[in-house]
């Protein structure tokens, strides 16, 4: 599907029922990063290891994650983004 400017336009994968959007905000180490949610909060997120070396993150980077059911601060990361889908988001208005 192609909108009138010829730019190729995709389906994104939006959040499930327990996924937020979030910014990164700093690498940490040792796979951690963190993270500003959509809901205001920031996290500390976890790179899980099918991601390590597969999907590269860097800090401004839009990802998904799963905040943890027994520990609201921590979560883990779902999804990246590529800037171009982040950017469609925006527009799009799915993010502020």
């Amino acid at each position: 599907m192609t909108d009138g400017d010829g730019e190729q336009q995709r389906d994104h994968r939006m959040p499930g029922d327990d996924e937020v959007f979030a910014e990164v905000l700093e690498m940490l180490g040792a796979n951690r990063v963190q993270v500003r949610c959509a809901d205001g909060t920031e996290r500390t997120a976890r790179i899980p290891g099918r991601m390590q070396k597969r999907v590269w993150i860097r800090e401004d980077d839009l990802v998904l994650v799963e905040p943890w059911d027994w520990q609201d601060e921590k979560a883990d990361i779902t999804w990246r983004y590529e800037k171009s889908e982040a950017e469609q988001l925006r527009a799009e208005g799915h993010l502020r």
